[in-house]
């Protein structure tokens, strides 16, 4: 196997910026590679449990000199919000490095038809590595120019996941490992500018993932916090239902223009 073989595109763009904050989007990618297109069962082929339009959501990222880090390839190829070692980060029912169980308990990979352990090398080499050494060497950056740096983990997910959680989840869902991952100033900042229309919680069933609980090291003048946004909040909610996902053009400006503010209040912090 050779990378010409299985990456047709790049594994991430990335968009250096000048300011302390890097944004990263580790799950909004849709590309496959061949091996894991060929095994998916139909309702996988849909890409079910993408972060959806993401990237669009945070289109005003360069305009204020935000730098972000932006995958390519879909969850189902690897999860770039899981450990190397692939050790679980919640006690209750989640999904791995590489995913076999979509978001709806049902199989990713039709029988038999799962990614070899070859491939898997391949992509933890070759898309995990490069993901997350960048990530790591653009931390490095911003904080010995500006004295600290910020990582803001963007995803989304849908309001409702029974497999994951009961009930129905807050538009923004904040996580910073309890606390550990950044110092507190940032939690206050971002959940004291939302509207009141918006609902949220700070450490609920989402903590923040690996990203966060990796390179959140305060201690150290590098801060990370998760936004897990509810789709809710910005797809069409009746093409939702039937695995079709767009934009809501009423919801859009609102909630873009919420994370505008919410990204600025990060960027004029003083740690």
């Amino acid at each position: 196997m050779t990378t010409h073989d299985v990456l047709t595109v790049p594994a991430f763009d990335f968009i250096q910026g000048d300011s302390p904050l890097l944004v990263s989007m580790p799950h909004s990618g849709l590309n496959l590679t061949a091996e894991v297109q060929a095994g998916l069962t139909d309702q996988a082929k849909k890409l079910p449990d993408t972060d959806w339009f993401i990237p669009e959501l945070y289109d005003f990222l360069e305009s204020l000199g935000v730098g972000f880090i932006k995958a390519n390839y879909s969850r189902y190829v690897i999860d770039l919000n899981r450990p190397y070692d692939d050790k679980p980060l919640y006690a209750t029912k989640t999904t791995g490095l590489f995913p076999d169980i979509l978001f709806e308990d049902t199989p990713v990979f039709a029988e038999g038809k799962a990614s070899s352990d070859e491939h898997k090398t391949f992509c933890k080499e070759h898309i995990w590595k490069p993901y997350h050494g960048t990530i790591e060497q653009e931390l490095a950056r911003l904080k010995a120019k500006f004295g600290y740096a910020i990582l803001f983990d963007a995803h989304s997910i849908a309001a409702e996941v029974p497999m994951l959680f009961d009930g129905v989840l807050p538009d923004f869902n904040w996580g910073t490992n309890e606390g550990k991952a950044c110092d507190e100033t940032i939690a206050n900042a971002v959940t004291q500018i939302l509207r009141p229309h918006y609902t949220q919680v700070l450490n609920g069933r989402f903590k923040g993932g690996y990203i966060t609980r990796h390179f959140g090291q305060p201690d150290n003048n590098i801060h990370a916090i998760q936004l897990e946004l509810s789709q809710a909040t910005y797809l069409n909610d009746e093409l939702a239902k039937q695995s079709e996902y767009q934009l809501d053009e009423k919801k859009q400006p609102l909630i873009t223009q919420q994370l505008k503010d919410v990204i600025e209040a990060c960027q004029h912090l003083s740690l």
